[in-house]
């Protein structure tokens, strides 16, 4: 994994030049509050003074730093470079064993440092403004020096709690929003940075690696400022854990101060310096703390990171897909606004052609529905049996249920007027099966199920004969048999119940018309998409060629149809960066097989 580290830089490179984030690589986010000592740990790690220094909040844009051990004898900024040729000869290599390069200023090399801290600060107002405003848009920075590690770090703005001059009043949040986007990252070691002089329980770096690590797997604790501690106390408790246990470890360290910095003492003194304090403060932990020791298992654990973890970090997707298939298709057809339009056009009025034909169609089959009712079909027949048979057992039902509902001490009257005495019903029961019987023999009759409906509405004529006489003695004004009706002068009769009969008769006409009702739904239903398809689709899609061919197939047309939008052409620029990028990165990719890792 220490050999596939700067080919993972370089894929980093490649995705930051499109703006890409197809993978996420292993990267190590420092967090911490401001004035915790986030800033002097990195330069401690890089062994230069690269970042801006300043009061308040300095760090206001995310830096990504990658660190390249290179060995002392080299001094050629990439292996590409040094094969390449300028002006028709070699590239000869960089003055001076140590330098930068940024991505936003391509090729152009820095061998003096105070110039990279001053192109930082450029840089940060150029996006984030004079003001002590923040940006999410990072900065990208590459070290090539044979005293570092090979490392990816990012600075990260401190963590404030209140605005300070003319900051937005949620510079917490966006802070914060910015540091849990970096921490977020799977692949991400998080440097938790907190000073030794404050309580290890309110720290803000450990609770926000809390909400997004909350087991502690990918967090590193930072101590800074032990020699900064009250007189009289230690770390001793903090560093071994006893306070807040970190699962990766805690390591102290010593920066440089104000006056260190003031005075441009080197970090390589500093670095010895904080040995000597660590063995005399520390002596039975100073081999497990300080900057170097810190360098160390931030390469162990970002390796050790990208072993288990960098192997999933691309997505697994198809190559081949017929849904990736056919939106391929449709966004090359929308590549010409023009021509999608022309073609939408020219199909509208192709089935506007052939609406009236099916509408037509369409009518035609409700107007033969409408045009004969089919008594004789088998399923209407079926029904009719059904409910001819449910209504014979709801009669039975009710002549036997009759006796019961007479009162004892009332006299039943028989046929000729006899009287019938209460105990004897069954001659009631068999006077009404008779009669039953023989309206059942005379109304029945065997045409396909016809008769069955008819003879229902029939058995009840008889029957009703002397209700409708007594009706037409009430109303004296009813007209005769043979004179014009005149719904005018009809007298309105007075609401009434309807009778058994008539609420039977009701319930036969409603379920024979529910019954047939059905039948033309499913004619209806089956044969109008049959028609919409025979005379509208079918129609258009035999005729649909032809008609593009006759409309659009115009040389004077061609030019105007083929050209491309402007947000097509933007997209297709943007391609061909991103295929360009993707080509680096497949060389970039292929250098691993030469690459010796164990």
């Amino acid at each position: 994994m220490e050999a596939l580290i700067p080919v993972i830089n370089k894929l980093q490179d490649v995705f930051n030049t499109v703006g890409a984030d197809i993978i996420q690589l292993p990267q190590i986010v420092v967090v911490g509050t401001q004035s915790s000592g986030k800033s002097s740990v990195l330069e401690s790690l890089v062994g230069r003074d690269i970042l801006p220094r300043g009061t308040g909040i300095v760090t206001r844009r995310p830096l990504i730093l990658q660190l390249v051990h290179i060995d002392p004898e080299d001094r050629r900024k990439t292996n590409e470079e040094n094969e390449s040729k300028r002006n028709g000869r070699l590239n000869r290599g960089i003055d001076g064993e140590e330098w930068g390069k940024f991505l936003h200023t391509k090729n152009k090399i820095y061998t003096d440092f105070e110039e990279i801290r001053q192109e930082i600060e450029t840089e940060t107002e150029r996006i984030s403004g004079i003001n002590k405003g923040i940006s999410d848009e990072p900065i990208h920075l590459k070290i090539f020096s044979p005293h570092v590690v090979n490392l990816t770090l990012v600075d990260l703005p401190g963590i404030t709690k209140l605005p300070v001059g003319d900051q937005p009043k949620d510079i917490e949040g966006q802070i914060r929003e910015l540091i849990y986007k970096y921490i977020s990252n799977p692949n991400s070691i998080i440097l938790a940075v907190t000073a030794a002089n404050t309580d290890m329980a309110t720290s803000e770096a450990l609770k926000v690696s809390r909400d997004i690590d909350p087991d502690g797997r990918r967090t590193l604790a930072v101590v800074t400022k032990l020699d900064l501690m009250d007189a009289g106390t230690d770390a001793m408790d903090v560093l071994l854990g006893r306070v807040i246990p970190v699962k990766l470890g805690i390591i102290g360290v010593v920066n440089r101060s104000q006056l260190d910095i003031n005075q441009k003492k080197l970090v390589a003194d500093a670095a010895r310096d904080e040995y000597a304090f660590l063995q005399k403060k520390y002596p039975s932990l100073a081999n497990r703390n300080g900057t170097k020791y810190l360098a160390r298992t931030l390469n162990r654990s970002s390796g050790a990171l990208g072993n288990s973890q960098f192997e999933t970090a691309a997505p697994a997707r198809p190559l081949h897909a017929p849904r990736q298939a056919r939106r391929v298709l449709s966004w090359e057809l929308l590549r010409f606004p023009k021509l999608h339009d022309a073609i939408v056009e020219v199909v509208t009025s192709l089935l506007r052609k052939r609406l009236p034909v099916t509408n037509e169609m369409v009518h035609n089959l409700v107007a033969i529905e409408l045009a004969y009712i089919n008594t004789k079909h088998p399923d209407f027949a079926d029904a009719c049996g059904l409910m001819n048979n449910n209504i014979e057992e709801q009669r039975r039902n009710r002549m036997r249920d009759l006796p019961s509902a007479v009162p004892r001490d009332k006299s039943l009257k028989g046929p000729g007027g006899q009287s019938l005495s209460p105990s004897e019903p069954h001659a009631l029961e068999s006077e009404a099966a008779k009669a039953a019987a023989g309206g059942s023999q005379s109304g029945e009759q065997t045409d396909g199920g016809t008769g069955n409906w008819r003879g229902m509405i029939r058995k009840g004529d008889e029957g009703a004969t002397g209700e409708r006489a007594g009706l037409q003695h009430s109303y004296p004004s009813s007209p005769h048999k043979g004179y014009a009706v005149n719904l005018l002068d009809v007298p309105v009769p007075v609401s009434r119940k309807l009778s058994a009969r008539e609420q039977r008769d009701c319930e036969v006409i409603e379920r024979l018309i529910k019954s047939y009702f059905l039948i033309v739904r499913k004619n209806i239903q089956d044969s109008v998409p049959k028609a919409v398809m025979h005379f509208l689709v079918n129609h258009v899609k035999d005729s649909l060629q032809s008609e593009l061919v006759g409309q659009l197939y115009k040389a004077g047309l061609l030019d105007d149809l083929l050209t491309e939008s402007e947000d097509m052409a933007q997209r297709r620029n943007e391609s061909a960066d991103m295929l360009k990028a993707l080509q680096k990165a497949s060389q970039v990719i292929a250098e691993i097989r030469e690459t010796h890792m164990w």
